[in-house]
């Protein structure tokens, strides 16, 4: 087979790991070809590409980024998107296509697949954890992981200096990685889009801590999270190109209001793309040299239309039309049941 990859949306840890056992599975074990579009659909629009090989590869699974670039947007941005889709791939003698991206990605090539006949395999990508349809996608532990750590130095210097500092993450629609980390660092508070927070509530476990002679605080904050309304102003954004709000600010309001309702020294932290970088974890390399060598399989089995995912650590295929419109959110047992007992 000729196999056609691409890497949409916004970077994550893991996504080389992926191509390179995509590439590796299909070469060795069936002789096959790869092509990898440059910076996404408009590569494949615009014809860019380069060949893939296992020598392409070499090196590549601890390598961040993605070495076939990433752009986000979408072939129906074009009048003439899906049909310019088929013909590169015909010009090219594709018999596949692997899509690795997020939500808006595998849409695209939900829809692809309906109407232009696409062979395209999904493999879910993104570190906010969101995709349906899977128990996890890949990048997600690595952003966790560099969440977490950034937490454990942000304790040391929280407490030399009796602060209460306010962590932002990423998590625009859900608060996955605000959770976990939240858990695994030991925050005061976790404020996550999925339950609005009310600023008094917040402001009361911190508060409580510090009656206990506890004066340093952790709050993590999703960046997507947002208050109750009449509890305090809700931020405003500027909209991106695509029209999605340029997230990024509730933390200085909530520790604005922190500051101005209890007194208390208060700092703001947003770690920002640096969750999006650098190698991905051992779980995560395994969890892409999976899904990449699924990926490929599915392919020769002539199963397409599908996305790969895991389920109770099984690798799976579940149709990609299951993916279109949906957003997974945050268990809300594990918020309430486990997180909030340490709050405070």
């Amino acid at each position: 087979m000729r196999i056609g990859i691409l890497t949409g949306g916004g970077d994550c840890p893991g996504l080389n790991a992926v191509i390179r056992a995509v590439v590796r599975k299909g070469s060795v074990d069936h002789g096959d070809e790869f092509v990898g579009f440059l910076d996404a659909w408009d590569g494949v629009r615009e014809k860019r590409f380069i060949e893939l090989t296992v020598g392409t590869m070499r090196g590549m699974l601890p390598k961040g980024g993605t070495i076939i670039g990433t752009r986000r947007g979408s072939p129906y941005d074009h009048a003439d998107g899906p049909q310019r889709v088929r013909e590169v791939c015909d010009e090219l003698g594709l018999d596949g296509f692997v899509v690795i991206g997020g939500n808006g990605s595998l849409s695209v090539a939900a829809k692809l697949h309906a109407e232009i006949g696409l062979p395209v395999v999904g493999v879910p990508k993104t570190i906010d954890n969101d995709v349906e349809g899977t128990d996890v996608c890949f990048g997600f532990h690595t952003a966790v992981q560099t969440a977490t750590d950034a937490i454990d130095r942000l304790h040391t210097t929280a407490e030399s200096h009796d602060r209460v500092i306010v962590v932002e993450v990423m998590g625009r629609d859900t608060g996955w990685i605000a959770t976990y980390a939240g858990i695994a660092g030991g925050a005061t508070a976790i404020l996550i889009p999925e339950r609005p927070f009310d600023i008094d509530a917040v402001i009361e476990v911190v508060t409580r801590r510090h009656s206990r002679g506890r004066y340093a605080s952790i709050v993590v904050v999703a960046e997507g999270a947002m208050p109750l309304e009449g509890t305090m102003p809700a931020p405003t954004y500027s909209l991106d190109p695509f029209g999605r709000p340029r997230l990024g600010g509730i933390s200085s309001a909530v520790a604005e209001a922190l500051a101005e309702r209890t007194g208390f020294d208060t700092r703001v932290v947003q770690i920002g793309h640096v969750q999006r970088g650098g190698t991905p974890s051992a779980f995560d390399r395994v969890l892409c040299t999976r899904l990449g060598v699924a990926a490929t399989e599915a392919l020769h089995d002539g199963v397409t239309g599908q996305m790969v995912a895991v389920r109770n650590d099984q690798i799976v295929r579940t149709p990609l039309t299951g993916v279109i419109g949906k957003t997974r959110f945050v268990d809300l047992s594990i918020y309430d049941n486990v997180a909030s007992v340490f709050f405070g």
